[in-house]
């Protein structure tokens, strides 16, 4: 844990040694350096001073931690905070210390002397902010101190947990349920950035045991991301090329096994990109490292599974890439949501294939889950691809989905900036169920594709399969064509994996009514895939960030350097220093006294005090 872990209370006091009053929005600029909340915020905030009960969905980046740390402050109590991992919270808890609030967790990571520490502070009505697990809080070694503390709030962080029909659920978080039993006067708060309906439900009735919480959806937009979603060609070209337009920018490359996490890092590697892999096969102490150097350094790539991310607090990373299709709208909502939490331009690309869709299903039916939750996976598996194949806007398919409309398209995602032509693909999808249901429902899209196109190969001659009346009857289509028709067909559900018998393509839902022409088919045409060069041509007209004149430029560089130096000095990551926003202004305004630097974008009170002067005399030098 970083020097500075825990911070004594004077350190919320002005240079006038008086506690400032509690006035919401006054707190927020001299604690936070923020001039206004962020939309969505006050309410939450509001209700929560209230001591009333609060489900609060949030997109990532915007501004949830906030909405319980800040009644602490205001109301001078203490906030304890549930979170799932240990990163999430040492990572809060150094953003607190910076901002001179003092906070502490207490968790199986800390040392006992750190964990006596922060008892000590605790009883001493020091804290303000309280992180720690679910498993810890519910000790009755916890509970008894909470319950003679009396603090003001709990706050539950990334509340999807507790559901079973969420994406991310987890034991721990289910127990959560007794906290009413425990500490019926605490106020409770539970928040999140992913919830579908479903969810919301689960959650509230999980956490809140019968009182009626107020719920607060602050929408699930967040522009700031390009959405690109591909059809795989040569994945690791499609991925090389992704990450070069980034070249510099820290981001995330999600693969579904550890041998491809392995396999990725390796080859961005060796086109001279500072990869990093990350996986649950690598020992703890290995992971915590590489995690600790992403966070902690500028323009690193992570190559993960999915294990990877929900504690990375990191603001700039600037680009996230799904090597393979997630699971549900939900997990690919949340993983997305990882970059660009700073509000700069970010970009997200996805890549898909027929296998990705066959694997997933087969996921779901081998996962030893009851009927119903199979149903509910399969069809979240079909709301993802639905997104996946769509011709229209991906953000308004993405918002729809958790149930907000946005009437124009978003301007900002791969089917508006490059829309793509529609046709009817109805006897297209005739012919390729024909095949399929002639060959007895026991091959592949591959094996199908040949017969339809006419090819001769060995198997096809061995079956006699060229004889049946659909050979040769798809010629007008190109193989890369018909894979499409295939993906799609699947994404459609008018074909599905045979998961129980010989693996081969089986009449899907829609199937009949397709086949009987009671259905019609809508296809899109896939866009040709970038090239390399392409992609760096329009890497080369665009920015990561916004555009700094070359003088600027040239000063935000050397404040970034400094704040290097800062960050590593303290052992913490740079971004709890300044954020890249804060450098932007500075380099930009080029404040020349601590209350010019002060009214800056993220400069609280007592950042201005310890990191002003050095920042000052580097804007002074330049």
């Amino acid at each position: 844990m970083p020097d500075g872990d825990l911070l004594a209370p004077s350190s919320l006091e002005p240079a006038g040694g008086t506690r400032s009053a509690a006035d919401p929005k006054a707190v927020l600029q001299r604690v936070f350096g923020y001039s206004e909340f962020r939309p969505g915020q006050w309410p939450v905030i509001e209700a929560a001073l209230a001591g009333e009960p609060v489900l609060a969905i949030m997109p990532t980046g915007g501004g949830k931690s906030l909405c319980y740390q800040l009644p602490a402050l205001v109301r001078d109590d203490l906030s304890v905070v549930v979170s799932p991992l240990i990163a999430l919270m040492r990572d809060q808890v150094a953003n607190l210390t910076a901002a001179g609030v003092p906070a502490g967790t207490i968790n199986s990571g800390n040392s006992p002397e750190e964990n006596r520490r922060v008892f000590a502070a605790l009883h001493n009505g020091e804290l303000r902010v309280l992180y720690i697990s679910p498993e810890r809080l519910l000790t009755d070694d916890m509970l008894g101190r909470l319950r003679n503390l009396k603090p003001g709030r709990i706050a539950i962080d990334e509340a999807h947990c507790v559901s079973q029909w969420g994406h991310d659920f987890r034991p721990d978080y289910l127990r959560l349920s007794t906290l009413a039993e425990h500490l019926p006067d605490v106020p409770r708060m539970a928040l999140t950035a992913t919830a579908d309906a479903a969810t919301q439900r689960d959650i509230v009735d999980k956490l809140f045991s019968g009182q009626k919480a107020k719920v607060f959806i602050s929408g699930f937009d967040r522009p700031n991301i390009r959405l690109s979603i591909q059809p795989k060609a040569s994945v690791k070209s499609q991925v090389r090329a992704f990450v070069q337009r980034h070249k510099g920018a820290a981001g995330i490359v999600y693969c579904r096994s550890r041998k491809r996490v392995d396999d990725a890092a390796k080859a961005l590697q060796a086109d001279g990109i500072p990869a990093l892999a990350y996986h649950a096969g690598m020992p703890s102490h290995e992971r915590d490292a590489i995690q600790d150097r992403f966070i902690g350094e500028d323009g690193l790539v992570m190559c993960a599974t999915i294990a990877f991310g929900m504690g990375v607090d990191k603001p700039d990373i600037r680009f996230v890439c799904h090597h393979d299709l997630p699971g549900s709208i939900e997990s690919y909502y949340q993983e997305i949501g990882r970059a660009g939490r700073d509000g700069d331009p970010a970009e997200a690309l996805l890549l898909f294939g027929t296998d990705d869709i066959k694997l997933r299903r087969d996921l779901i039916e081998s996962s030893g889950k009851s009927p119903e939750q199979k149903r509910i996976e399969h069809m979240r598996l079909n709301q993802l691809l639905s997104l996946v194949e769509t011709g229209d806007c991906r953000r308004q398919g993405l918002l729809a989905y958790f149930g907000e409309s946005r009437h124009e398209p978003c301007g900002n995602c791969d089917r508006c900036l490059n829309p793509v032509a529609r046709e009817d693909g109805t006897i297209a999808a005739q012919k390729f169920l024909s095949a399929m249901v002639r060959t007895g429902q026991r091959f592949g899209a591959e094996h199908l594709i040949a017969i339809l196109r006419g090819e001769m190969t060995e198997r096809i001659g061995k079956l006699r399969h060229d004889r049946l009346p659909t050979y040769g009857v798809g010629k007008e289509h190109s193989k890369a064509e018909w894979r499409s028709i295939a993906r799609q067909l699947m994404a459609a559900d008018v074909v599905r994996s045979d998961l129980e018998g010989h693996g081969g393509l089986i009449p899907g839902e829609h199937a009949r009514a397709v086949l009987k022409g009671e259905r019609k088919v809508e296809l899109v045409r896939d866009p040709k895939v970038a090239t390399t060069s392409k992609l760096r041509r329009e890497a080369a007209a665009s920015t990561d960030e916004p555009v700094l004149s070359d003088a600027n430029q040239v000063i935000y560089e050397r404040l970034r350097k400094l704040r290097a130096q800062m960050a590593s000095k303290r052992g913490v990551p740079p971004y709890v220093i300044f954020s890249n926003r804060t450098l932007r202004e500075m380099a930009t305004a080029m404040p020349r006294t601590a209350d010019e630097m002060g009214a800056l974008y993220g400069v609280g009170a007592r950042k201005c005090k310890e990191f002003g002067p050095a920042f000052l005399t580097a804007l002074h030098e330049a």
